[in-house]
């Protein structure tokens, strides 16, 4: 259970940007979607694999 303490002249909008910013950080959505179709493991490692060597290019891109 997400805990959001509202603190003395806070507005509204504000509080409910932490709850969401801190509900994202649980990944509940993620897995959610996850479950809603069954993925095999040699896919889900195969995505893997290819999101690991992105940001492994990615980060040589930036240290050039």
């Amino acid at each position: 259970m997400i805990v959001i303490n509202v603190k003395d002249n806070e507005s509204i909008d504000r509080a409910l940007k932490r709850f969401k910013k801190k509900f994202e950080r649980t990944g509940v959505i993620r897995e959610l979607r996850a479950r809603t179709a069954f993925e095999k493991p040699s896919v889900i490692r195969r995505t893997e694999k290819i999101r690991a060597a992105y940001r492994q290019q990615m980060q040589q891109q930036e240290q050039l």
